[in-house]
């Protein structure tokens, strides 16, 4: 029998809720205009947005889109500080329950689960599929296309209700996911924390269906992003349709028909920003390129301690040796301007002084 969720209504919308959802979303904004207007009148803004949801007058707002590389063009939709205030509160109470129905290896927005655990556990499981890289093993990649703009708005309703009993809940989370359409019916906005959550849920189903219909024993995910291992090449071959034909007919999604990719895991398979090879894995070329762009000519500490921390996950040691040499030839050559700069500056007011 599927768990059910047990957290009220109520401990949802309550004003403790929201007052805890608030330090959490409040973190490292600060500095934001909306934010801090938002926080000048919070006691009423929270007291407000608790009352609407009690007694279902709340609609949610409209959003702010913009586009960012990364490194490819994305679109972002941000919902208004109040809405994003109440995604918290509804992603604290609904994550622990949901993650505890997910398999292990589904990876991405979940607590202790990011990038480097999934980079960690693909070199297990490749090990385990060649027998500690001593047999051929073959990888089958793909990703969905257009996800977040093809999530079906009933679909995702449907299986919600199937583990949320309380009308009012799946109402409120309705409500939420309504709020943004990018063709009628379909469409969960990119930059909202909840739809970090409902992606998971939703591509659960194919999870559970890839797990135990088709009792594939070596499976990751990443987002959108998935792995399937195995020694048999015939065996995943044979699976693409059925992949597909899942995605299709239970949540009106598609294969990216340009990346699908089954190779073996010796010949380099490229996966969350890396080239993989059974003993070592290198940094994607496009990634790296990407890494310099962003440094040189300004290399801040932080995002200098953040690429190198990214770096160390795998053999980069000449690329982290020129970050470090660029970026200490950049910082002598601006002390030398900003100490000629100086010196001039001494030297023009002493001309002046002494020749007026």
């Amino acid at each position: 029998m599927r768990k059910q969720f047990s957290v009220s209504f109520e401990e949802i919308v309550c004003v403790e809720n929201l007052l805890e959802a608030w330090q959490e979303f409040i973190r490292g904004k600060r500095n934001k205009e909306d934010v801090r207007v938002f926080e000048r009148s919070l006691a009423d803004g929270i007291l407000a947005l608790h009352n609407d949801l009690v007694s279902g007058s709340y609609c949610h707002g409209t959003y702010h889109h913009f586009r960012i590389r990364d490194p490819k063009p994305r679109d972002i939709h941000k919902a208004a500080v109040r809405d994003r205030l109440l995604h918290h509160a509804v992603h604290r109470k609904l994550s622990p329950f949901f993650a505890s129905t997910f398999i292990a290896d589904s990876f991405s927005c979940q607590l202790g689960k990011g990038l480097h655990r999934a980079l960690d556990r693909f070199d297990r499981l490749s090990r385990a599929v060649t027998r500690n890289h001593t047999r051929t093993g073959w990888a089958l990649k793909g990703d969905i296309r257009k996800f977040f703009a093809s999530v079906h708005h009933d679909r995702l309703l449907a299986i919600l209700r199937r583990s949320i009993p309380d009308p009012r809940t799946t109402g409120l989370l309705g409500s939420i996911i309504e709020s943004f359409k990018a063709s009628p019916g379909k469409g969960i906005p990119l930059g909202n924390l909840t739809s970090q959550l409902f992606s998971n849920i939703y591509l659960n189903e194919f999870d559970q269906f890839v797990k135990h219909t088709l009792k594939v024993k070596h499976y990751l995910r990443y987002a959108d992003d998935f792995l399937l291992l195995s020694p048999n090449r015939e065996w995943l071959e044979s699976l693409i349709p059925q992949l597909e034909a899942f995605l299709s007919e239970r949540l009106d999604l598609h294969l990216h028909p340009d990346k699908i990719d089954l190779r073996t895991l010796t010949s380099g398979l490229d996966f969350l920003g890396w080239i993989h090879f059974p003993r070592h894995r290198v940094l994607r070329t496009s990634t790296k390129r990407r890494v310099l762009k962003n440094l040189r000519g300004n290399p801040k500490p932080e995002t200098l301690a953040s690429y190198l921390g990214l770096l160390s996950h795998g053999d980069t040691y000449e690329l982290r040796q020129q970050i470090l040499n660029d970026t200490w030839l950049w910082r002598e050559e601006k002390e030398n301007e900003i100490a000629g700069s100086y010196v001039r500056d001494f030297f023009s007011g002493v001309f002046l002084r002494e020749y007026p």
